[in-house]
């Protein structure tokens, strides 16, 4: 019996390993740690496997916006709504950034983890930072407004700008609502063409994610081994402590204002969560989040925007680690802040926060202005968690990650463009998400639904004769979240995914 099931269960696994991408990231993490730890040197050298694949995904992720930002607009009918959508997106950002904040001070208040190190700040070497952050500087309110208007078309896609991006779909989408009342816009099949290619490409390269994630943890295994672990032990417990609390939090909205589950979320998107945490970035599976969430439910204009601007706006563990690094930096070097100091932390974080994406070293120079606003904490003393900084990795990117996409499904409620039966049949594993379905595989069925979407019957076609060119006779009225319990919206109109 025992030689039986042996073979079995080697073959179970076998075959997971071949289909499964989260069981080959898995073991792609594994092995990257072992290799990290025993061989340095070679761990070390293997950073060009997890840089390579995040080049790629980098590569696609402006167009892949772009499509999606100026199709959702095109499918929405109504630019107003858009901006509904941006705007309650800023909303939700704002408040979540500060609950994170927040909690981070409190939780810093009461553990203090920098607390009897004393440690003068003229030993340390100031010099380090300037090194990490490039003698950069965060841009000013009016600089990161500035910088977010295209200075040319093809400059936004070429720096991968994806705020100068948005605002370049957002004047192609208005355009396109324009022209649709009075003659056919012909380049919005094509633009939906390229959306589709450009999925199918995401798809080539996630099959190249062990690879990455095998490189980029025996990288960081390699080059900064475990010694960190036990010199900022408690500083690390703390973070990932809040961290935790937080997605408490962020569960207990989502259910609140959804009525969806945080962890089923989580197991819905296992694999793309182990890629970001094994890559250090959010940013390697951006294409892959958002063919998820429009699976999921959510309508493709509240995907297009809410999710792309949340990497800049909705940094919530970095947040968390911004506030309870003040704290640590302070503690260790004897400053007692005050209440309203501590105010001041979180006022001059919510400012700084919202201008680090893309900015290198962000950390630690919103860190600095930090230390600089309060003006009782030496310049220097930001040099303490550049031990400790690449640790923190896991949980920046696993926080802000799910936050983005919990701000999706919040956002996508208030508008009515979240289907909540749909997302419910998808997170519960009754609608399984295939990739090759969502890159160019769906066909219409000739009465405005695609055929490979789970609904019932055909679309509601347009009532507007004007707007069908707009959306390649797929588009109905706006709907709300409302179901009749079969997959199809109240109104007739299937869902989109």
């Amino acid at each position: 019996m025992q030689n039986a099931a042996s073979p079995s269960f080697a073959r179970r696994v076998a075959r997971s390993l071949r289909t499964s991408l989260f069981a080959q990231v898995a073991l792609a993490l594994i092995l990257g740690v072992l290799v990290g730890r025993l061989w340095p040197q070679v761990g070390v050298a293997a950073q060009p496997l997890g840089d390579g694949f995040i080049r790629l995904i980098k590569a696609v992720i402006a167009p892949l916006v772009f499509c999606v930002v100026v199709f959702g607009i095109a499918k929405a009918g109504d630019l107003k709504a858009f901006g509904r959508i941006g705007l309650k997106a800023l909303v939700w950002f704002e408040v979540a950034t500060t609950v994170a904040l927040v909690v981070g001070l409190v939780a810093g208040n009461l553990v203090s983890p920098g607390t009897g190190m004393n440690v003068d700040p003229a030993s340390l070497d100031a010099s380090a930072v300037d090194e990490k952050t490039g003698g950069g500087e965060l841009p000013s309110t009016s600089e990161f407004i500035l910088h977010s208007l295209p200075e040319s078309a093809v400059g936004a896609f070429a720096e991968n700008s994806l705020l100068q991006v948005l605002v370049l779909a957002c004047l192609v989408g208005a355009a396109l609502l324009h022209l649709g009342h009075t003659k056919v816009p012909a380049i919005l099949p094509a633009i939906e063409q390229v959306q589709n290619v450009i999925f199918a490409i995401v798809g080539f390269i996630m099959k190249l994610a062990p690879i990455a994630v095998f490189g980029a943890t025996a990288h960081l295994v390699g080059e900064y081994g475990l010694g960190a672990l036990s010199t900022y032990g408690k500083l690390i417990a703390v973070c990932y402590g809040v961290a935790l609390i937080f997605l408490l939090f962020l569960a207990a909205a989502l259910k609140a204002i959804t009525g969806l589950s945080l962890w089923k979320f989580v197991r819905y998107t296992r694999e793309e969560m182990l890629l970001a945490l094994g890559t250090a970035s959010s940013e390697a599976v951006m294409p892959r989040m958002m063919q998820k969430l429009r699976h999921a439910g959510c309508r493709d204009d509240s995907v297009g925007l809410v999710l792309p601007t949340g990497y800049s706006f909705n940094l919530d563990g970095a947040s968390i680690y911004l506030s309870i690094g003040t704290l640590f930096i302070a503690q260790a070097v004897g400053v007692d802040l005050t209440l309203g100091q501590q105010i001041t932390v979180v006022l001059v974080l919510m400012l700084t926060s919202k201008g680090m994406a893309g900015v290198p070293g962000s950390a630690f120079l919103a860190l600095s202005a930090t230390a600089a606003a309060l003006g009782v904490i030496p310049a220097g003393a930001v040099a303490l968690l550049l031990g400790v900084d690449r640790i923190m990795d896991a949980m920046r990117v696993a926080t802000n990650l799910l936050g983005n996409c919990v701000a999706v499904f919040v956002v996508s409620r208030w508008e009515g463009a979240l289907d909540r039966g749909k997302a419910a049949r998808v997170l519960d594993g009754k609608d399984v998400f295939v990739p090759d379905e969502e890159a160019g595989k769906r066909t219409d069925d000739g009465n405005g639904a695609d055929a490979t979407n789970d609904a019932d019957g055909p679309g509601e076609p347009t009532t507007a004769e004007d707007r069908k060119a707009l959306v390649g006779q797929r588009t109905g009225p706006a709907h709300d979240d409302t179901t009749d319990g079969s997959g199809t919206e109240a109104d007739g109109e299937p869902v989109s995914t």
